[in-house]
């Protein structure tokens, strides 16, 4: 099941990122994102979290701050159903671009990128681990009048 993020998924976002993220955000930032930002939690048959997607909005345009799912549960298309589930969302509140930024190394995400209709636009030299690892910069459009 998807739904919005809220403020109880906090401790379960926490443990998930942790487990998901080489850097992952600090139980502030997680509060910061949860009062501000747009969040969608998978929740399992036993309710428990096992997936999330956070993205911020300026005007028509939308970013990826965030997609992970769960170790255990990864390889099951589960990331497919929250990009795609993003994009939906996006599309219908009438958002024209989704960007975001992926380590160059994580080929398991540009696939899923590429195959949701992501396409690279660019490339920052040194932008993670302190200048050790590029990152490729995606745009998904979605209509509307972004540029």
């Amino acid at each position: 099941m998807l739904r919005p993020l809220v403020a109880d998924d906090l401790d379960a976002l926490v443990a998930l990122d942790a487990a998901t993220n080489p850097h992952p955000w600090s139980a502030g930032l997680w509060r910061d994102a949860l009062a501000r930002d747009h969040g969608t939690g998978l929740i399992d048959d036993d309710n428990r979290l096992v997936g999330f997607t956070v993205s911020s909005r300026v005007l028509d345009e939308a970013e990826l701050q965030l997609i992970a799912v769960s170790p255990e549960r990864q390889r099951q298309g589960l990331g497919r159903r929250l990009l795609e589930s993003l994009l939906s969302e996006l599309r219908r509140d009438g958002i024209a671009r989704l960007l975001l930024e992926v380590r160059a190394g994580n080929h398991g995400a540009q696939a899923l990128y590429a195959g949701c209709g992501g396409i690279i636009v660019g490339r920052r030299k040194g932008y993670y681990d302190h200048g050790r690892e590029d990152a490729l910069l995606y745009t998904f459009t979605l209509g509307g009048e972004a540029t």
